[in-house]
């Protein structure tokens, strides 16, 4: 019975070896292997279906991060502004301007929920999650609204698109 032998290369030497996570550059016909051998690298960064091109001018970024930032201080009120003053101006404003409204919507029906389960007690203890919880994915949008990335809240009832 025989050993199965290594796979060679098209000049029958044993391919070349690489470090660990590293492939050779190149088309993937030159690989050591043949086409298809090795799967394509990994692409860097999470896809963003909703994100238009090039990275949003600092001033589309800036009212951005306000339209994240004022629903702490004003409720939906204040997205709801940015989103109708500049819903036709850019789409960046308006999709950042529109997730933070559906947010603040989200979180509106949640205060509403916790005072009304108030009068049982249970929500006084709800009353302090929903505002930490509201306050730590504030923070995050706002800073990458800054950034000018497409955030997206994992919580939130979409009303407006």
């Amino acid at each position: 019975m025989s050993h199965p032998q290594p796979p060679h290369d098209a000049t029958g030497g044993v391919p070349p070896q690489y470090p660990y996570g590293q492939l050779p550059s190149g088309p993937y016909e030159t690989y050591p292997y043949g086409p298809g051998a090795y799967p394509p690298p990994p692409a860097h960064g999470r896809p963003m279906p909703f994100h238009d091109g090039p990275r949003p001018g600092t001033d589309d970024t800036t009212l951005a991060m306000l339209a994240h930032l004022l629903g702490l201080v004003s409720g939906w009120v204040g997205p709801l502004v940015i989103y109708l003053t500049k819903k036709d101006e850019s789409p960046y404003i308006r999709r950042q301007a529109a997730e933070a409204l559906n947010f603040q919507l989200t979180m509106f029906i949640a205060y509403l929920v916790a005072v009304l389960l108030s009068i049982v007690l249970i929500g006084l203890l709800l009353l302090p999650i929903v505002f930490v919880f509201s306050l730590v994915f504030h923070i995050q949008a706002a800073v990458a609204a800054n950034r000018g990335a497409a955030y997206r809240y994992p919580v939130s009832i979409r009303m407006i698109t």
